[in-house]
């Protein structure tokens, strides 16, 4: 029976490709997660409201000048070039109110207290106290305004809790890099044992540790590309999936973003088999024939 012949940079695979595979996806698991994390924090700081309230009797007329001069501001937010500034008049207040509650004030008081006030979402950039703080005293300036409300301490209790979880993340992200490069290495090395043989023959017939590396490197970086690629299927699967399941999520998309990860996974896969691949190979052509024994 014919002694099969080994190939140069022919070594088995799957398990480098499922191992690389596996790890890819995971990070890019991880790298979705902050982006939709991102976008969830862009909603919730967009859709925080301050209140602005009016002082009692004024007429239409100066009521839509204050909707001017509060939409001129440039920290109100505006989406596809309108102000987010709602009115909410003393008598929708009211009825909200008593709802809310189950108790008409109007009965025993005899009139509406409550006055005409201006919802208004701020820009991404003013979500911190001192911003909010800043934001009140130039609209309670503003001839008309009567008072400006909002929930202290709360702005800065969420961007603390946001910084502990992107921290959290970061340092999970890093982590699982150095384990996945670590794991890679070990795997490709495994893998490559069965040729150093063949490699120290190439040595002794005069081929250059150049010659020797390249069939590897081409097929370590094939290896990268297609467990790169692999993965990304599986993290569109598993996004469409979550879509499917929680439409909610689809609500946090970010397409741009998300190709980028996409396009970074599968360069990362690459460039994980390109190093691992060179290290493992230049570790072989430095050992001593006693060494590879």
């Amino acid at each position: 029976m014919a002694r099969i012949k080994k190939k140069v940079g022919a070594y088995p695979s799957g398990m480098i490709l499922f191992s690389l595979t596996l790890a890819l996806f995971l990070i890019g698991f991880c790298g979705l997660l902050a982006i939709q994390s991102k976008k969830l924090v862009t909603y919730i700081r967009e859709n925080y409201e301050i209140r602005a309230f009016l002082d009692k009797d004024l007429d239409e007329k100066k009521v839509e000048k204050l909707f001017q001069t509060i939409a001129e501001r440039p920290y109100v937010l505006k989406t596809d070039g309108k102000p987010q500034v709602v009115l909410v008049t003393k008598d929708e207040a009211a009825k909200a109110f008593i709802a809310e509650t189950k108790e008409d004030f109007s009965k025993f008081l005899g009139e509406n207290p409550l006055h005409d006030s201006y919802r208004i979402k701020l820009n991404e950039g003013y979500f911190e106290e001192a911003k909010l703080q800043q934001v009140k005293q130039d609209l309670e300036q503003i001839d008309g305004v009567f008072e400006v409300v909002y929930q202290e301490n709360l702005v800065d209790n969420i961007n603390r809790n946001i910084t502990k979880i992107y921290a959290v993340m970061s340092a999970f992200a890093v982590i699982l890099l150095v384990i996945i490069v670590v794991l890679m290495n070990n795997t490709i090395r495994l893998a490559l044992h069965s040729q150093r043989m063949l490699i120290r023959s190439m040595q002794l017939v005069g081929a250059t540790n150049g010659f020797i590396t390249r069939p590897f490197l081409g097929r370590g970086m094939w290896q990268g590309f297609l467990a790169g690629v692999i993965a990304v299927a599986l993290l569109l699967i598993s996004l469409q999936i979550a879509i499917h399941n929680l439409p909610e999520v689809g609500m946090f998309q970010d397409t741009e973003k998300t190709a980028f990860l996409m396009a970074g996974v599968v360069g990362l896969g690459i460039l994980i088999g390109f190093l691992s691949t060179f290290q493992a190979v230049n570790r072989y052509l430095g050992l001593t024939l006693d060494e590879l024994y």
